[in-house]
């Protein structure tokens, strides 16, 4: 099967464009606002249109991209075609179906990474891409998002811990203990995924214990806590990570202390806690060294690249902390509202970037000592 070229990979960059925009019209309609498109299917299909339709067929698109196979690209197809299907007038079966093929699709592309170099790292992301099939198939079965918002979780947030171990490994405090704890750590979370389905009393702590000491390991063993003290596209890269880290942190937390959710202020908390505090933020970081292996088109760092990321953890705080905590349901609509501007605000950033060109390297150098990352791997470094 042949490759696309860089114009066939900016089709699947595309549908996952639409999906974001159809998730963000779906997340103001459930804020109770006004939207450009008032369609109750937006609404009910959000969380799989921003997790598989948007975050999934970028992240597949970079792993297609790396393993260098034509058939690999189907998965990326195959879920921005099935975000597309979600929010058209064919029958929901068609959309979700859609998704469990390109998710099954994934676990073969990681199948084939496994055989060209196993990993710790690709491990822990195959059991992420495991957490997302299950999604995908329970709700084709109808079994609801809040009950499967475990495994949509775990989709990403193991996926984005494997992609960190693998980077973090010119770190000194990386080595065959750490990594064994990471594997340990991945699973008790997949574990606990399953038994919050059938015993969620007992699971959701389960999830919760797991989730504190997944952050323990990544501010414990990350080089974002030394990239921080670096200057530029480094300290820009740093500064969302572990923004990022510290709302997984509250997820923990609810699910560790208050157990299962699925309603009200404390899933709110849970859902954008994680879909826009950590895995939104990541992708803020990463999108000026990946974007380009992708696209084959610089994305050069902006200093204005922290005005978008800077609104979207305010606007998180205020939502989350204020509104979802103190039951102030305006607090909760305004802080979703900028929420959504500063999403569109980095799009828009990286758009004009990419027209614009390359930018002038920050002339002061790094501080003696600061584990500066290299150029990033292609595989396994999108988020």
């Amino acid at each position: 099967m042949v490759r696309p070229n860089v114009t066939g990979r900016l089709v699947f960059l595309v549908l996952g464009g639409i999906a974001l925009l159809a998730g963000l019209d779906g997340a103001l309609l459930l804020l109770g606002l006004a939207a450009p498109i008032d369609a109750v299917r937006l609404s009910a299909v959000h969380g799989p249109l921003m997790v598989f339709g948007f975050v999934g067929t970028v992240v597949v698109l970079e792993r297609a991209v790396a393993v260098r196979r034509g058939w690999a690209y189907l998965a990326p197809g195959l879920l921005g075609a099935g975000g597309v299907a979600l929010i058209s007038p064919l029958p929901l079966v068609v959309g979700q179906t859609a998704l469990v093929a390109g998710s099954v699709l994934l676990l073969a592309i990681y199948a084939e990474i496994w055989r060209r170099q196993g990993s710790v790292s690709t491990a822990v992301q195959v059991l992420g891409a495991l957490a997302g099939l299950m999604a995908t198939i329970f709700w084709l079965r109808g079994i609801g998002i809040p009950q499967i918002a475990p495994l949509l979780i775990l989709y990403l947030v193991l996926t984005i811990a494997g992609e960190r171990l693998e980077l973090s490994r010119i770190s000194p405090t990386v080595n065959r203990r750490a990594e064994a704890w990471m594997v340990g750590i991945s699973l008790a979370l997949s574990f606990g995924s399953v038994v919050a389905l059938v015993w969620p009393v007992a699971g959701y702590p389960l999830l919760g214990a797991a989730t504190l000491a997944l952050v323990a390991w990544l501010f414990r063993h990350d080089i974002a806590t030394r990239m921080v003290r670096s200057t530029g596209l480094p300290r820009y890269m740093a500064c969302c990570l572990l923004a990022g880290y510290g709302w997984v942190l509250i997820v923990g937390g609810i699910w560790l202390l208050q157990g299962p959710v699925y309603s009200g202020p404390a899933y709110d908390a849970v859902m954008h806690a994680v879909f826009l505090g950590f895995v939104m933020s990541m992708i803020m970081a990463h999108a000026p060294t990946i974007l380009p292996a992708v696209l084959r088109r610089p994305l050069p760092y902006r200093p204005v690249m922290y005005l978008p990321a800077a609104l979207l953890h305010v606007s998180l705080l205020v939502r989350v902390l204020l509104g979802d905590a103190y039951g102030w349901p305006v607090l909760v609509q305004w802080g979703g509202v900028f929420n959504i501007v500063a999403v569109l605000a980095f799009v828009l950033i990286a758009v004009v970037s990419v027209l614009r060109g390359t930018t002038v390297r920050p002339k002061r150098a790094a501080p003696s000592g600061t584990a500066v990352p290299p150029a990033l791997p292609l595989r396994g470094s999108l988020l």
